[in-house]
C-alpha cells in the first residue's frame, strides 16, 4: 500500500497521469515513453513495445511531452468463407492467444470473434476458415475435473459440426493437465484437436502466441494426424514449434518459450515457422477419420489427490486420506518409488514413522486405489527392487510405470469416474492415450 502512496503522490506532484507520453533522465539515460497503470514504481511502455519500471527517487527532470489516447480495436478485417478451405474451430479457456494490446497505453483485453482473431492473425485467412468463440475466461490455475469434462462436450460439438480441425487456447501452468484431461475423456476423436498457449503475453515483443497458434493451424490443414496433441515452441528463438504428446509433457520452466518438453517421450513431429515444413518424429499416430464417430466418457470422480513424498513426514500426512473419504491417491515417491516407513534408528520411531505403512494399507483396505510414481522427471518406477518399495506393493500400492505424476492425478480421477473400482485398478498400469512408455527411453534426459 505504501508504495500505491508514492506513485499516487508522484504523479500530483508531477501533474502526470497514466496515458500520458514523458520523457525523463533516469540514471544518466535519456527515457522517453508512455506511463501505463502499476501499483509501484513508474512503468513506462517503451517505443520498443516492451515494459519497463523505474524508481521514482531515481528520475530527474520528468516532463509531460504528450497526451497518449487509447487506440482501441484496430481495423477489423471482413472475412468472407473460402468453400475450398478447411474449417478450423478455435475454442478459448483463458491465457494470451486472444489478447489485443493498446500498444500506446499498455492496456490488454481479450476479444475473440473470428474477425478478431483474424485481424491478429491475418496469416490464418489462407490456411482455413475460422470459428472462433470464447468458452471461458481463466486461469488454468483454477481448473478442476469439470472443466475438462465442459471443454470436451464443446469439442464433440464442433466435430458433430464438421469442423475439420479444433484448436482450444489455454493457459499455460496447468496445460498439460488440461491436455491429458481433454485426451482421456475423448475417444475415437476422428479430428486433430491442438492444445495452445503462450508463455510470453502479448504485450511484449518477444509473445509467442501468434508463431503457436500459426504452427497448430498448419499442422491442422497439412497433416492426416487425430486426437489430442499440444503444439509450443521448440526453442527459445522463433525457429519451430513442437507438436507434444497430449499424456507425456510436461512444464519444465517458469517463462521460457520452450519450457513445454516431452518427458520419456520425443515429440510427434515439429513446424518449421519460416518454411512450413512439418516433419513427423512419431510414424504411428492415429489417422484422420471424419466419418468415425467420437466418444466422450466426461465423468472423473473429484475426491482423487496427489500426494508428494518429502522428508520429515509425519503419519497424519497420509492418514488425511482415509479420513476424508478419498477414492484415489497418486503418490509421489521417491527414487524407483518408495516412501518413508521403516524404523532405521529410534529418530524415525519417535516421529512415527512406523504408523506411515499402516496408514496406506488403511485407505486401500477401505476401498481406496494407490498408485505410485517417481518425483524423477525421467525414468518408471521398479517396485521390486529395494524391500520398502516390495513391501508397498504388498499393502496395495499399484506402480505407476512412467506416468506423469500430473497425468496419473487425471487417469486415475477419469478411470473412477467411469469404471468400477476393480477394472480401474487393472486400467491404470494400460497404456490408453500414450500415458505410459513400453519402455524407458535413456535418449530423452
Amino acid at each position: 500500500m505504501e508504495n500505491a502512496i508514492l506513485i499516487k503522490d508522484f504523479f500530483e506532484k508531477n501533474k502526470l497521469k497514466e496515458g500520458a507520453l514523458v520523457e525523463f533522465e533516469f540514471k544518466g539515460q535519456k527515457i522517453t515513453g508512455t506511463i501505463i497503470p502499476s501499483k509501484d514504481n513508474l512503468m513506462i511502455k517503451l517505443s520498443s513495445g516492451y515494459n519497463a519500471g523505474f524508481e521514482t527517487s531515481e528520475i530527474k527532470q520528468i516532463k509531460l511531452i504528450g497526451e497518449a489516447k487509447s487506440v482501441g480495436k484496430a481495423k477489423t478485417i471482413e472475412i468472407k468463407k473460402n468453400p475450398n478451405l478447411p474449417t478450423i474451430a478455435v475454442l478459448h479457456t483463458g491465457g494470451t492467444i486472444a489478447s489485443r494490446v493498446d500498444y500506446r497505453t499498455g492496456g490488454v483485453y481479450t476479444s475473440f470473434t473470428p474477425e478478431d482473431l483474424i485481424t491478429m492473425f491475418p496469416e490464418l485467412t489462407k490456411m482455413a476458415n475460422f470459428e472462433a468463440r470464447l468458452l471461458k475466461k481463466m486461469w488454468s490455475d483454477d481448473f478442476r475435473f469439470a472443466h475438462f469434462s465442459f471443454v470436451a462436450e464443446e469439442i464433440k460439438k464442433e466435430v458433430e459440426k464438421g469442423a475439420d480441425g479444433i484448436i482450444v487456447g489455454m493457459g499455460t501452468d496447468n496445460l498439460c493437465s488440461g491436455a491429458a484431461g481433454i485426451a482421456f475423456t475423448l475417444e475415437n476423436c476422428p479430428i486433430p484437436v491442438i492444445i495452445v498457449g503462450a508463455q510470453r503475453s502479448s504485450d511484449r515483443g518477444s509473445s509467442d502466441a501468434a508463431m503457436n497458434l500459426i504452427c497448430a493451424a498448419k499442422f491442422i490443414t497439412e497433416t492426416d494426424f487425430s486426437g489430442v496433441a499440444i503444439c509450443m515452441h521448440d526453442s527459445s528463438s522463433d525457429t519451430s514449434c513442437a507438436i507434444l504428446p497430449a499424456c507425456k509433457t510436461r512444464k519444465m520452466h517458469t517463462s521460457r518459450r520452450d519450457a513445454f518438453k516431452a518427458i520419456n517421450d520425443t515429440p510427434i513431429a515439429k513446424v518449421d515457422y519460416s518454411t512450413g515444413k512439418i516433419d513427423f518424429i512419431k510414424t504411428n499416430y492415429p489417422k484422420k477419420n471424419k466419418s468415425g464417430k467420437i466418444i466422450i466418457k466426461p465423468k472423473f470422480e473429484p475426491r482423487v489427490a496427489l500426494l508428494k513424498i518429502h522428508v520429515n513426514m509425519f503419519p497424519e500426512q497420509f492418514e488425511f486420506y482415509s479420513e476424508k473419504g478419498f477414492k484415489g491417491l497418486v503418490i509421489e515417491g521417491t527414487g524407483l518409488g518408495q516412501t518413508p516407513g521403516h524404523l532405521p534408528d529410534e529418530i524415525t520411531e519417535k516421529e512415527g514413522h512406523g504408523k506411515i505403512f499402516p496408514s496406506i494399507k488403511k485407505f486401500v483396505d477401505k476401498g481406496g486405489i494407490a498408485v505410485m510414481i517417481s518425483q524423477c522427471i525421467n525414468g518408471r518406477v521398479h517396485m521390486h527392487v529395494y524391500d520398502k518399495a516390495i513391501d508397498l506393493t504388498e499393502i496395495g500400492v499399484i506402480p505407476g510405470e512412467d506416468m506423469l505424476a500430473e497425468t496419473a492425478l487425471i487417469k486415475l480421477a477419469w478411470l473412477l469416474g467411469n469404471y468400477s473400482p476393480e477394472e480401474a485398478k487393472k486400467l491404470l498400469t494400460k497404456n490408453l492415450r500414450g500415458e505410459i512408455s513400453e519402455f524407458t527411453r535413456t535418449d530423452t534426459y
